[in-house]
């Protein structure tokens, strides 16, 4: 589910910071993407309804940050996040979720996440923190 043109996002590239957003359920990833695209800073590279999805587009758009579901049911959030940190370092990935892992500190350390947000905390106040934390200047 591309958002921009390769032309447009090397526009707004230097511009902003490039999010991916990751959830299997389309109200959840159109909310976040009006968010993302309104917060100044941010803008949105493409959205993805599962991690098999998310790692092409990963590939195809190189995003800063990287919002992804931790439950998703072709593969789950923890996976995902793994495997683009893997093939990917310099992407920041976040997990984020209606409600927090049990084992939160082993999803974190496994799946190479720097970050696990709950979805009803999730802001632009939030948004700005995550990447003053963790993102990495150019």
């Amino acid at each position: 589910m591309a958002r921009t043109s390769p032309h447009q996002r090397a526009a707004r590239h230097s511009s902003g910071v490039g999010v991916l957003t990751v959830d299997d359920q389309p109200v959840f990833r159109e909310a976040a993407c009006e968010l993302i695209d309104s917060t100044p800073g941010f803008f949105v590279l493409g959205e993805a309804a599962g991690g098999s999805e998310a790692l092409s587009l990963v590939n195809e758009f190189e995003p800063e940050l990287v919002l992804v579901d931790l439950r998703m049911p072709d593969m789950d959030g923890i996976e995902t996040a793994r495997r683009i940190r893997k093939d990917h370092p310099h992407a920041v990935v976040v997990l984020i979720s209606l409600d927090e892992p049990t084992e939160l500190a082993s999803a974190l350390s496994t799946s190479g996440a720097a970050a696990f947000v709950l979805k009803q905390d999730f802001g632009p106040a939030l948004l700005r923190r995550l990447w003053s934390a963790y993102g990495q200047p150019d």
